[in-house]
């Protein structure tokens, strides 16, 4: 979901300032990227680095914990278009949206601040999860199997370790692998290993 889409799902008020938004919104990754963690932010603070009144943020979200779920969703790339043509091309496409958020590093360290709060704020990840990483895994889901209804992939594959192996694969490159930027074909070379367990 886009600021504007978040935006739209709110009472009306006021005519909403994109500028404004996008201030606040920028700002709350600023203060979390800089090691500020979900406890210590205040609505205050982001104001303040945002340039704006309180009221300015009030007026757009109900407290902080909803600003900082669109915020984090910010993040997230729209999903990619899938073509369809084969269930390869569609994995690769899904796990490279994946290669990509990890290579910013601002984004990286926002997340990996910001989740590591979770336990304490479990509704507030849950609702992130809900906005920001559900349609991804949904989107999977449907890919692997299509794959097994058109016999793409092992008609006794589990569509859940199936999405394990792929998203695994991935994460441990992204978040434990060799340091330094990922090669462009790694989302090819993740999905082509996998296939090669899950294949007929």
């Amino acid at each position: 979901m886009t600021i504007q889409e978040s935006a739209t799902a709110r009472p009306a008020g006021r005519p909403r300032s994109e500028k404004a938004e996008k201030a606040i919104i920028e700002a709350t990754l600023d203060l979390i990227g800089e090691g500020m963690g979900v406890s210590e932010l205040s609505i205050e603070a982001i104001a303040s680095r945002a340039g704006v009144g309180k009221t300015t943020i009030y007026r757009r979200w109900s407290n902080k914990e909803d600003l900082i779920v669109d915020a984090l969703a910010t993040l997230k790339a729209p999903l990619p278009p899938l073509t369809g043509t084969s269930v390869r091309d569609d994995l690769i496409s899904l796990l490279d949206a994946m290669r990509k958020e990890s290579g910013e590093p601002r984004s990286r360290c926002v997340m990996n601040i910001a989740m590591s709060e979770a336990d304490r704020y479990p509704e507030m990840m849950a609702r992130f999860v809900k906005r920001a990483v559900e349609p991804r895994r949904k989107a999977m889901s449907a890919v692997i199997e299509r794959g097994i209804a058109t016999g793409e992939l092992r008609p006794d594959l589990e569509i859940s370790m199936g999405m394990a192996i792929l998203q695994g694969a991935m994460l441990w490159h992204t978040k434990w692998g060799p340091a330094g930027d990922l090669a462009p074909d790694l989302a090819e070379r993740v999905v082509d290993a996998a296939l090669a367990g899950m294949a007929p």
